[in-house]
């Protein structure tokens, strides 16, 4: 829980949550958070990074958890960093199965300037430091951390190929949201409390509580959460690339122009939900091809890749994974991405900006 930033409350507030439930000798629950001066006084306004194997507690204002560890100046936003905490849970929580959340700001893989070098963003942003993880950091911190059942990012717009791609040999499934998140993120004691009450769930099971218990918080705002088996995200390069290809030959511009409009986006515009776009293309399209390779692709997203979704809102139309597809300026960085140097999707969506 890196809270070094305008997020401390929120990461306050879950932390109580998950003291709601607390540890127990089946269940482990192992936290690193981290505060930062001027967005938060309450609990004595400590300021370090702080690791807890929590314990039950029901006041929602405290923290009771002891302290078995604390850092002062440990970089948050450092993939390495990641590793770090990882391996110190596994030494004073051993466990057969694991879920690692990672908490914090996130805005999928999108590009932006930092001075005069091009980074990509990615989660964990630490403003004490001024660092974060990229997407490729994330990769190398999965790696180094090795096989987890269950990763999730309690972060905006991390639902992606090109995210799932660069982490997909160290995870089982994988959680997040297409969308921005709001503040409250994750509901820590409705995630954890069916997990206490049933520790021998599956890693399938526990991915579809955490996509419940984060729709059943927010009610009816424009929220997405949805949860994909990375086993079979090797599939979707095949599958994608023949419908790309025959989408491209069908030279029917005026179809795939609409569709890329009316596909349900996000926070970040050049994101689009990737099963709207396909279905809104194939609905339309009168090539066969197009059509042929539409069905099997929809087929095997929303049934093999996709294992639980929930949208609501204005962000309804989300069937569970964005991809970057923009309407003009496609970024070069986009090729350091392990998705990128899989498919051929950067030629497509170079291609989506003028079709002909």
């Amino acid at each position: 829980i890196n809270a070094k930033n305008n997020l401390e409350s929120a990461g306050m507030m879950n932390v109580n949550q998950m003291e709601k439930i607390g540890s127990t000798d089946k269940v482990k629950i192992a936290v690193e958070m981290g505060r930062i001066g001027g967005y938060d006084s309450s609990d004595g306004d400590w300021k370090a990074e702080r690791r807890y194997i929590i314990q039950k507690d029901n006041n929602p204002n405290h923290i009771s958890s002891p302290v078995l560890q604390e850092l002062h100046g440990a970089d948050m936003g450092s993939w390495q960093h990641l590793v770090d905490f990882v391996t110190w849970a596994k030494q004073v929580a051993p466990a057969k199965h694991y879920m690692l959340i990672v908490w914090n700001h996130g805005s999928g893989w999108e590009k932006s300037l930092k001075g005069k070098d091009v980074w990509l963003r990615g989660i964990s942003y630490d403003d004490e430091s001024g660092n974060h993880m990229s997407t490729p950091d994330l990769g190398r911190a999965m790696a180094a951390i090795g096989k987890v059942d269950v990763y999730g990012s309690d972060a905006c717009l991390m639902q992606m190929p090109e995210v799932g791609y660069e982490i997909k040999d160290y995870a089982d499934y994988i959680v997040g949201s297409e969308e921005t998140e709001p503040a409250d993120g994750y509901t820590y004691d409705t995630l954890l409390g069916p997990l206490s009450a049933n520790p021998a769930m599956g890693a399938l099971e526990l991915s579809k509580v955490a996509v419940k218990s984060y729709m059943d918080h927010y009610g009816s705002q424009s929220v997405t959460q949805s949860a994909i088996v990375t086993a079979a995200l090797p599939r979707l390069i095949p599958l994608l690339g023949d419908w790309t290809k025959a989408v491209m030959a069908a030279k029917e511009p005026q179809v795939v122009k609409s569709a890329h409009s009316e596909a349900q986006s996000y926070a970040i515009s050049d994101n689009k939900d990737l099963l709207h776009f396909v279905n809104l293309v194939d609905k339309a399209s009168q090539d066969d091809a197009v059509k042929s390779k539409g069905a099997a692709l929809e087929n095997f997203l929303a049934n093999e890749l996709i294992i639980a979704n929930g949208a609501q809102g204005s962000v309804a139309a989300s069937k569970g994974l964005a991809i970057y597809l923009p309407s003009y300026g496609f970024s070069s960085a986009y090729d350091q991405l392990a998705w990128s140097k899989a498919i051929s999707w950067a030629k497509f969506a170079q291609w989506v900006e003028n079709p002909k």
